[in-house]
């Protein structure tokens, strides 16, 4: 019969209406900004950089300047120059790092596709949306500095995915040392 599928959605929409006048659950309006909604851990704004320590983040950010989150940005947001030298990473390995990593979160559409193509687990999405700025390109172009967040902030908005990449990085560590000490071993020996 013709109008069904619209009475069927005016149905649930007169049942919703009926329905939140009688459960204090279903009151969703937040007295913003007095009141703050816990976000979902899912949740997804604008990218940062994740730094294995508090202390020196520059020094130990997980970002090798790979440039493939550069490449595989849709809106060509991210900006990356490699550094000409090395610096010692997390474990004492010389790697090569960004001496400029920009993103202009003007630009940036949260696609989260530079999370999913970094190898390194060194981009990650954030949290935070209040991001209002007063000078519109100088303001909203975040660089390494602004980007960078140490991994106990990681832990902190995304729980579950920071201990899973934890996990995976410490047994990726313990198996280079494991294959360092064998090779070790079978080049003293004679």
């Amino acid at each position: 019969m013709l109008g069904t599928g619209l009475l069927q959605g005016l149905a649930v929409t007169a049942r919703n209406f009926v329905g939140s006048f009688h459960d204090p659950k279903r009151f969703v309006t937040t007295q913003y900004p007095e009141e703050r909604t816990t976000l979902p851990e899912a949740y997804r704004n604008f990218p940062f950089l994740v730094s294995e320590s508090a202390d020196d983040p520059m020094g130990t950010l997980r970002c090798v300047a790979c440039l493939i989150c550069e490449k595989e940005c849709p809106p060509q947001c991210i900006y990356i120059e490699k550094a000409k030298d090395k610096k010692p990473d997390a474990n004492g390995k010389l790697q090569l790092y960004p001496s400029v990593f920009d993103i202009d979160i003007a630009v940036c559409m949260s696609c989260q596709i530079c999370v999913e193509v970094c190898p390194f687990d060194a981009i990650k999405m954030d949290q935070v949306f209040e991001i209002a700025a007063t000078d519109r390109f100088g303001g909203l172009m975040l660089d390494r500095h602004a980007l960078a967040k140490p991994n106990s902030y990681f832990q902190e908005v995304r729980p579950t995915e920071a201990a899973e990449v934890d996990n995976r990085l410490a047994e990726a560590r313990r198996a280079a040392q494991e294959k360092a000490r064998t090779a070790a071993a079978a080049k003293a020996a004679p």
